[in-house]
């Protein structure tokens, strides 16, 4: 079973999806919690290290054989917290650094754009820890799409991922354009850019989905 940790319900119903379309037959076991995102927004994503300790303890006590978490604020502490929460076992993945490591491979500029402006500094990292893994230079911009982010909260789906869209639309000069967030994955099908745009929930799954295959032999 693979345990996913998210901060918004909204993300549930869009794994499920790429679950039943890529992976049929694997398990999911979905933990929500929205306070987790809020408090690290407000304090810092390592003032929520303790709740996220905890949550991931209780996934491998449901079961799980691997933990993927969707947030991207808070994904450096899940990697981190995994050591300590779960054991060597339990593999705890981070659901964009497989996006990341995507982007590092496309050139050398990249552009994180992020909706929520705590978003950015965590994805930055985690491109320029990929570009340290994979021996590339890399320069790292991020954008902020901070119209989109009010359409989010007011259930405005639609009007979210076109403002994300068309502030991809609008980058320049890059060799790829990251979606820092998991909830910004349809615009990806709405830009026009000649720069490819990159999602997380895809790559991400399957990664996570991986790590639960029982090994061969």
């Amino acid at each position: 079973m693979l345990a996913l940790l998210h901060t918004s319900p909204v993300h549930v119903p869009v794994f499920d999806a790429l679950r039943d379309e890529d992976h049929p037959g694997l398990r999911l076991r979905h933990f929500v919690d929205a306070t987790l995102l809020s408090t690290a927004r407000r304090e810092g994503p390592r003032a929520v290290t303790g709740e996220v300790e905890t949550l991931l303890r209780r996934a491998v006590a449901e079961g799980a054989r691997a933990v993927l978490c969707t947030c991207s604020t808070i994904g450096a502490v899940a990697e981190t917290a995994g050591a300590a929460a779960t054991g060597p076992g339990v593999p705890v993945l981070r659901v964009d650094r497989p996006m990341a490591a995507a982007a590092v491979a496309a050139g050398p500029r990249v552009v994180v754009l992020a909706a929520l402006e705590s978003t950015l500094a965590p994805t930055t990292a985690l491109v320029e820890d990929e570009a340290r893994r994979a021996g590339r230079p890399v320069t790292v911009r991020g954008v902020l799409a901070d119209a989109a982010w009010p359409r989010f909260e007011a259930g405005d789906d639609d009007g979210y991922v076109r403002r994300v869209a068309a502030a991809a639309d609008r980058v320049v000069d890059a060799d790829a354009i990251v979606l820092a967030q998991a909830s910004m994955a349809p615009a990806e099908r709405l830009t026009t850019t000649p720069v490819p745009v990159l999602a997380s929930p895809r790559p991400g799954l399957a990664a996570a989905a991986r790590a639960v295959r029982p090994a061969p032999g």
